[in-house]
């Protein structure tokens, strides 16, 4: 559900961009994944933008099957007279979307825990509903965003990792088919381009977090949340060794929708994250101390699972050289103020009586 965090949040990055969404005021927008974490705050934005814009709104389609995102994430934009709402699953014939003048293209599967329980939906979404996407913004769309991620690098031997870094990726192992899927999405991409200068810009995402996660997710941020909520312990099921660079979601928004307003950037791959690294334990510790005083117990088990870690990176850091030298981004949210508003708006969503989107 939206919450005060979420709404500011969206609304600050509307404010932040400004002048260089106005290209979208009076056009088409299609979302897919519309329901999920990114896409959600993708709809928030997009809701701030054409609040600013009253008679000359961006129209927005929001496709989603909502196999990860349910319904009654956008159950607060309900009735908004330029939303139109697509049940669909993007890897099938999708003859009923319009033509768009941007595509935002989130729809995947993108949960460890999902993807491992649907493989083939996961490959689907990431390979053909590329692939339809692709051809759908051949017909004239001025930019479209593609999200890849930052598995296409797999368990890197250079950190921090370049976007011309070719990865080291298990092919077969229980994390590919949604490893490769996304690095056979982005040939697709390159193709698109190089064939039939489609403006499509690839997005590698680095730890993403923030307000809107499911927390059954299977990512170690929701992980910790879930448990902070429940009043500890805080398990992590490894040493804690491992370092990740999170990027907050608005930050990683804002990035985004920079590089789709870029003709200069069609084409390209790009890093999006931040550069700060640091290892699973701290961001542990972190949640715990801002989750209580005294601070949570943190502990660290052996998954019972058998698969858990198989081809984990230990390390996962972005050289954001390229995409700071276009457009000048770093992240401003740093860690702690970020999960201390990540854990507020899941607190604030559990107060709150539930919302039911129309049709549930």
């Amino acid at each position: 559900m939206i919450t005060d965090i979420i709404r500011d949040d969206a609304r600050q990055v509307a404010d932040s961009l400004g002048r260089l969404l106005e290209p979208m005021a009076g056009g088409t927008v299609l979302v897919t994944g519309a329901a999920g974490f990114l896409g959600g705050f993708f709809m928030d934005v997009l809701d701030a933008f054409n609040r600013r814009h009253p008679g000359h709104e961006a129209r927005v389609v929001a496709l989603d099957n909502y196999l990860v995102g349910p319904p009654a994430r956008l159950a607060h934009l309900e009735g908004r007279p330029w939303l139109r709402r697509i049940a669909a699953d993007v890897a099938r014939p999708l003859s009923e979307l319009p033509a768009a003048d941007w595509i935002i293209h989130c729809a995947s599967i993108g949960s460890p825990s999902l993807y491992r329980a649907n493989p083939l939906a996961t490959i689907a979404a990431n390979v053909q509903g590329t692939w339809s996407l692709l051809e759908l913004a051949r017909g004239g769309a001025h930019g479209m965003l593609s999200f890849s991620s930052s598995e296409v690098y797999g368990d890197p031997l250079v950190v921090p990792t370049p976007e011309d870094y070719r990865g080291n990726v298990s092919f077969t192992g229980p994390r590919a088919c949604y490893d490769e899927s996304k690095r056979l999405g982005e040939t697709l991409c390159a193709t698109y381009f190089r064939l039939h200068r489609v403006p499509v810009k690839v997005i590698r995402p680095f730890n993403v977090y923030g307000p809107g996660q499911r927390l059954d997710d299977g990512r170690i941020i929701p992980d910790l949340v879930r448990a902070a909520l429940a009043g500890g312990p805080l398990v992590l099921y490894s040493d804690g060794a491992a370092t990740r660079s999170f990027c907050y979601v608005s930050d990683f928004v804002e990035a985004c929708l920079t590089l789709l307003m870029m003709p200069e950037a069609d084409g390209e791959a790009f890093n999006v994250g931040n550069v700060e690294e640091v290892t699973i334990a701290e961001v542990a510790h972190t949640m715990a101390e801002l989750a209580a005083e005294p601070p949570l117990e943190v502990r660290f088990e052996t998954a019972a699972e058998g698969a858990y870690l198989v081809d984990n990176p230990q390390r996962r850091c972005p050289d954001l050289d390229k995409l700071h030298r276009l457009t000048g981004f770093a992240a401003r949210i740093p860690l702690r103020t970020g999960l201390s508003r990540t854990l507020a708006s899941y607190r604030e969503e559990r107060a709150a009586p539930p919302l039911r989107a129309a049709g549930e």
